[in-house]
């Protein structure tokens, strides 16, 4: 009997051969090849956050682009991108050069995330937090084994076989997208299609941007990988530096972060599917914040390990239900500018998290800049009870409540 995956596997492919090849480019990559360049610890922060910085500005369109001409092109778009974009490292000689390989690449992620969830929420209804951690966990398995196949590929300073891998992955993410199958736009022309429909989806962004439930959803979203990104860009810089851990080893560690995620997120949006969304999403930002404002007290490696690896599940219970939350709340037809919008928020906090924490590294100290990280998540989940609890009554008009 032939095997043939389904069109709903082949999109976790996709996404998960998509991070692997982004996340190697940068996680250890980057914060070593920077480095290497002789630049400061705050312009590491401005280039790391270069390529999320362009999600702000591009989520959004993707989103509602997609609502109106079909997310198949919107995805092969991103994956085009995938695939062009690891091979111009190789070229990079300056900060200014590589900002602009960072900005490039990082438009295929914008784009790619909110449209390929998107597709998940259009087809399912019944379940969709936990198909939504299955797509989500697919692409957690490109992103923890990235950083330590990235690590084993880094020599001294010799970044090239590193980024040729990423080239290699992105080929194979844009051969994956192809196989994707048509939507219900058909052949229309992209350009007939928008100046037919625009006017709905103006109707539907400026919707999505009047709802308190969802905006308060992308602020959760943006306090979570604004932490996250503190810890990305700037926890391999103090194991290396301040620890002496190998390049190897501190793959490994976010690897373990990772590997945590991608286990525990399907069951988490199962969890939320049944019990409710509000009080998961607390409980995981709550979890993430101490874990980040604890993880420089230790010097040993088996206990930095645990808690990196614990930082995980505090990711997975959140952003395993947020996207969830979102994709309930928001109108059919403009489900997609919605999760456009709120992966233009997540790219706020992701982007100014290495910026601010850059920023205080170099006039304090790592723990100041650190602890502040842990600090954004937890208030965050405050202001995110209050803000649901203030707009219940529009929650409950959607059809959505917290159990």
């Amino acid at each position: 009997m032939k095997f043939r995956l389904t069109p709903f596997w082949i999109l976790c492919l996709t996404g998960g051969v998509a991070i692997f090849s982004s996340t190697m480019a940068k996680n250890p990559a980057l914060p070593l090849y920077v480095k290497s360049l002789g630049i400061s610890d705050p312009a590491l922060g401005f280039i790391a956050a270069s390529s999320t910085i362009v999600g702000i500005l591009a989520s959004l369109p993707a989103g509602a682009i997609s609502d109106a001409i079909g997310r198949r092109r919107v995805v092969l778009f991103a994956a085009v991108i995938f695939a062009t974009a690891p091979f111009l490292y190789l070229f990079v000689h300056n900060a200014g050069t590589l900002v602009l390989v960072r900005v490039y690449h990082g438009l295929a992620t914008a784009i790619l995330g909110p449209v390929a969830l998107a597709i998940v929420a259009d087809t399912y209804a019944k379940g969709r937090g936990e198909r939504m951690g299955w797509y989500s966990s697919a692409t957690l398995v490109g992103r923890f084994l990235a950083p330590f196949v990235g690590g084993l590929l880094i020599f001294g300073n010799d970044f090239h076989l590193v980024y040729l891998a990423d080239g290699v992955a992105g080929v194979i993410t844009l051969l994956l997208a192809i196989r994707l199958p048509k939507d219900s736009t058909g052949n229309a022309r992209v350009a007939d299609t928008l100046r037919k429909n625009w006017r709905k989806y103006v109707k539907e962004v400026s919707f999505v941007f009047r709802h308190k439930g969802i905006l308060a959803t992308s602020g959760v979203e943006a306090a979570q990988y604004f932490g996250y990104g503190c810890l990305e860009t700037f926890l391999p810089v103090y194991l290396n530096e301040k620890l002496g851990f190998a390049a190897w080893q501190i793959g490994l560690l976010f690897t373990a972060q990772i590997v945590v995620t991608a286990f525990t997120k399907p069951i988490m949006g199962r969890l939320s599917d049944k019990y409710g969304r509000i009080r998961t999403i607390m409980a995981g930002l709550i979890l993430g914040g101490a874990i980040i404002m604890l993880i420089l007290t230790t010097s040993s490696y088996l206990l930095m390990l645990i808690l990196i690896a614990t930082s995980g599940l505090g990711l997975a219970i959140v952003t395993s239900s947020t996207s969830a939350l979102v994709a309930d709340l928001a109108r059919e037809e403009g489900r997609g500018s919605a999760l456009g919008i709120m992966s233009g928020i997540m790219d706020i906090g992701q982007s100014s998290g290495p910026i601010l924490t850059g920023i205080l590294i170099g006039a304090f100290s790592f723990t100041l800049a650190f602890t502040t990280a842990g600090l954004v998540l937890i208030v965050m989940s405050i202001i995110f009870w209050l803000v649901m609890r203030s707009s219940r009554q529009q929650t409950e008009t959607t059809g959505v409540q917290d159990k």
